[in-house]
């Protein structure tokens, strides 16, 4: 038996951090696939230009706007979705937000914001979002987490963490959702030319656009596949570095990254393929 696969005519798809990056490329791909598709985030204004840039396209877009970290707010929009606009057919659980993390430096604040929007901010989209589809008896999730949440890179014990535990999550609830008739992938991301990244003073293998970025999540949401990785030759090498001894690995990303020889606190550079706003 196949999984779900939501089509335009199964419903709305809703993407939470649709106001820039991948969020956003992702929501005018879709709609010019012909998907109505409701867009959240806190900026209402870029929400509002993105909703503009889609007049033309086969779709549409529609403004929703909210803040993942308030679990009110996300019922709010799913009531929204749910009573004013049709059924819920797909969520992309895409907001986020990246804080790099030095160990000479740190604090409980760069912690408590990435938790609070990259994982509590996916669970407060995610339960209102599986209680419509149960009702319904079938839907499509997307969990966007990160090739960070592979294993620990320099400066991501936060933003890191918080990509770990979304993989867990999604492989977890798996089990579950499939005899309820609810689809669950998830996507990794390696590096992608994003505001996030754009901060990056060193070379990124394999960087891909924004525009590319939507492509294979778009593709990978039509296919059977659990995870949505890409690109491809550069997240299995990370996958396959993920299963050296810690001392192989830990030279291995000294190496790459040339963090051993950075100066303490000096000219902090994010290490992130990925971060959604």
């Amino acid at each position: 038996m196949r999984d779900f696969i939501a089509h335009p005519e199964h419903g709305i798809v809703w993407i939470s951090g649709a106001s820039s990056g991948i969020g956003r490329a992702l929501a005018l791909k879709l709609a010019g696939e012909g998907y109505k598709v409701a867009v959240t985030a806190r900026s209402h204004e870029k929400l509002v230009e993105l909703q503009a840039e889609a007049n033309g396209l086969s779709g549409s877009i529609i403004v929703l706007d909210g803040d993942v970290t308030d679990a009110e707010d996300m019922e709010h929009v799913m009531a929204s979705i749910e009573y004013e606009h049709g059924t819920l057919a797909m969520a992309i659980l895409n907001a986020g937000v990246y804080l790099p993390v030095y160990a000479e430096d740190l604090n409980r604040t760069d912690f408590e914001k990435s938790f609070a929007v990259n994982l509590s901010g996916v669970v407060n989209c995610l339960l209102p979002a599986i209680r419509h589809m149960k009702a319904k008896g079938q839907g499509q999730i997307a969990i966007v987490s990160s090739v960070t949440g592979y294993g620990g890179l320099p400066t991501g014990a936060a933003y890191g963490a918080t990509k770990a535990a979304l993989i867990n999550m999604a492989e977890s609830l798996k089990f579950d959702l499939d005899k309820m008739g609810i689809r669950i992938q998830l996507v990794c991301p390696g590096f992608v030319d994003t505001p996030a990244t754009r901060k990056n003073a060193f070379p990124m293998p394999a960087l891909i656009s924004v525009e590319e970025a939507a492509r294979e999540i778009a593709a990978g949401l039509k296919s059977q596949a659990f995870e949505i990785t890409f690109p491809k030759r550069f997240t299995t090498i990370l996958k396959l570095a993920r299963l050296l001894p810690y001392g192989a690995y830990f030279t291995l990303v000294n190496r790459v990254t040339g963090w051993r020889e950075r100066p303490s606190l000096a000219g902090h550079h994010p290490v992130t393929p990925h971060a959604a706003e």
